[in-house]
């Protein structure tokens, strides 16, 4: 019986750490100038992962989203979640979509954790942008 609750507590904590992979602060890279842009926060809430922009590292802050869509139209950058919906499915995670605040478009999104980073992939149809982002400091 003892065996069978160590396998059990271990097999929760190793589940509980592979859903931590992308949990935490991550530093994104502007893709033209390779300049750190922003931090964005992943946690998980109710089962689906979200990523919200708590430090704009190239802007002031106080930043708005003009060409964002509907209610995030015209609303501080800082706080916004920019990544939606996102369920775990293995060692990926995507079902979800990631909003480009500078050009107010949403993309279908993916997700994996690869060498510590994080590899971020906005897509429509075939055609997709992968960024790799970096744990904040």
């Amino acid at each position: 019986m003892k065996t069978l609750l160590l396998a059990v507590t271990a097999l929760l904590v190793s589940t509980q750490l592979a859903f931590a992979d992308v949990v935490g602060r991550w530093t994104t890279i502007d893709d033209e100038t390779g300049q750190k842009k922003s931090i964005v926060e992943i946690y998980e809430q109710g089962g689906k992962y979200y990523g919200r922009v708590v430090d704009l590292l190239m802007k002031p802050d106080d930043t708005v989203c003009d060409a964002c869509p509907g209610d995030r139209k015209g609303k501080q950058i800082v706080g916004m979640n920019i990544i939606t919906d996102m369920v775990k499915k293995g060692d990926v995670f995507e079902g979800g979509q990631i909003l480009d605040p500078a050009k107010g478009k949403v993309y279908d999104c993916k997700m994996w954790e690869e060498g510590g980073n994080l590899k971020v992939r906005g897509y429509l149809g075939f055609f997709y942008r992968t960024q790799t982002w970096y744990p904040a400091k």
